[in-house]
């Protein structure tokens, strides 16, 4: 049976009223669609008082557009068969830097338009927790919500400006605990500090005219749930998009950002985590890192014997700085290349011409000041190859300690999902180069985009996204990462190249014995 969305067009051919036939116009149209949808829907008043009008000038052949809320469906308008008035849905995923936007029509099933922008929240912090403390007092939390809800209704009605009003019927949002509660005005106070509740974890569909939204009059808002302070409705929408929770066999689900945040599971567990292993990897705390967006370096390769680095930037342009993927590439590139050694310690004397001291600290420099799009070096120090060596370090822990807690090896995972830009972009053989990801076939890993803003659609697709949904919330359980001795016994020997156990990564020292690899 195919999945039914959360937002339907029926058409119905009603037999018309008479002396033998008295039923209202409503009971009439109820009866037919509880005979369809198998279940009785809901009639605004709204619709009511349109319905008798639209009835007689159709001769009681109309189309009427539902919406489902999780328990009932509700007609939301009742249209004539011959209007071609567009049927559309909306998901979001809301970031907690940038914003990404997905117009869905209804009647073809797909998405029609995408549309990013920056969070406006940003000036009020630029991570969450200096968010979170600004909001600290009700009439500055309100502020973050009004300024939220400003953009997401500016930026809504861009992509509805060359379409007929009324037309946009359901919007899909996910976005992490703190996001979710900025966006509902939710009290935050409480998200970080101990023992860390959220106001809410499951909040009921509401109308879009409760936050006053674009859309239909009836146009409903899903706002994903959440699983608590670190666990937020974008990682349950990666989960919903992926659909790890639906299958027999064991994989793992990566989203790199301000945090790494994992999920091993399948339909009978799902366990997961959130560590701080994401910012170095994401090139955040670089003093030349960024985003992956045109202008990045998402790629880099260095050969040997004379030294020369190559590079390759997103859409091309010149180099503005390096996203996620490319550090991986620089850590993996410069090992192979015996620029650094086991513990990422600077080998200058390969190739001295490279290496500099800027601010007192050493460098290496990627992209001299004449080819960059800035006029200024990108570079990386030493003390930035070791975070990322810690960060890297502490992404293979998380997966060892989740894999180890429920008694599983890496042998065990049939697939490793990577979310987000930096999965789109990252190089698995790189990454497992320098013991970021385990030494497995590398067909397992599996670049899935923005899985968030994948799982808002997948919920606009699928009523049962709601059932499926409590169905994960019921069979997920967090492990706290600070809170298990195993995770700084391990990390220790991940905070090498590509670990102290070589045994661990057979593939990677045999491509390091062989002289081979990317050079």
């Amino acid at each position: 049976m195919p999945d039914i969305p959360v937002a339907r067009e029926i058409e119905l051919k009603l037999n018309e009223p008479s002396l033998a036939n008295q039923l209202a116009d409503e009971a009439r149209v109820r009866q037919k669609l509880t005979e369809i949808l198998g279940e009785e829907p809901k009639i605004p008043l709204g619709v009511l008082r349109q319905l008798p009008q639209v009835l007689r000038d159709n001769n009681f052949g109309v189309k009427a557009r539902l919406l489902y809320d999780g328990s009932v469906w509700h007609l939301a308008e009742v249209l004539s068969p011959r209007t071609q008035k567009p049927f559309l849905g909306l998901g979001i995923d809301l970031g907690s830097t940038g914003i990404v936007m997905y117009l869905f029509d209804f009647l073809c099933l797909e998405v029609i338009k995408e549309h990013h922008f920056k969070n406006p929240q940003i000036p009020f912090g630029e991570d969450i927790l200096n968010r979170l403390h600004f909001a600290d007092k009700p009439e500055r939390r309100k502020k973050i919500h009004q300024v939220t809800i400003e953009a997401l209704r500016t930026e809504t009605q861009k992509l509805l400006d060359d379409l007929p009003e009324n037309t946009l019927y359901y919007v899909a949002i996910c976005g992490n605990t703190t996001m979710s509660h900025f966006l509902l005005n939710l009290e935050t106070r409480h998200l970080y500090r101990e023992p860390y509740i959220p106001a809410a974890s499951w909040i009921d569909t509401l109308k879009l005219s409760e936050l006053n939204l674009p859309g239909h009059q009836e146009g409903l808002l899903f706002v994903f749930p959440n699983r608590g302070s670190y666990f937020g409705g974008d990682l349950l929408a990666g989960i919903l998009a992926t659909g790890l929770h639906q299958r027999e066999e064991v994989s793992i689900l990566i989203d790199v950002g301000t945090n790494a945040e994992v999920v091993l599971g399948n339909k009978d567990f799902l366990l997961a985590t959130a560590g701080a292993a994401g910012p170095a990897l994401e090139g955040g705390i670089l003093t030349c890192g960024m985003q992956a967006a045109p202008g990045a370096i998402s790629r880099v390769h260095i050969k040997k014997g004379p030294y020369a680095l190559e590079f390759e930037t997103i859409a091309g342009e010149k180099p503005k700085g390096l996203c996620g993927s490319a550090v991986i590439d620089l850590l993996a590139q410069m090992f192979l290349a015996g620029l650094i050694d086991q513990r990422g310690k600077f080998l200058t004397e390969k190739w001295p011409e490279r290496f500099k001291k800027i601010e007192g600290e050493l460098a290496f420099i990627l992209v001299p000041a004449d080819e960059s799009a800035s006029g200024k070096e990108i570079y990386v120090t030493q003390g930035e190859i070791k975070s990322i060596i810690r960060s890297k370090g502490a992404m293979y822990t998380i997966l060892t300690v989740l894999c180890q807690s429920v008694g599983l090896t890496f042998d065990d995972i049939a697939s490793f999902y990577i979310a987000g830009s930096f999965g789109n972009y990252i190089d698995p053989e790189m990454a497992r180069l320098i013991g970021m990801i385990p030494d497995v076939p590398l067909e397992r890993f599996k670049a899935i985009g923005n899985a968030a803003g994948a799982g808002t659609i997948a919920f606009l697709k699928n009523k049962d996204a709601f059932r499926e949904l409590k169905k994960i919330l019921k069979n997920l359980t967090y492990l706290e990462m600070n809170v298990q001795p195993k995770f700084m016994q391990l990390l220790t020997g991940a905070l090498f190249l590509p670990h102290t156990n070589e045994n661990l990564f057979p593939n990677v020292l045999k491509k390091l014995n062989s002289g081979t690899g990317k050079n």
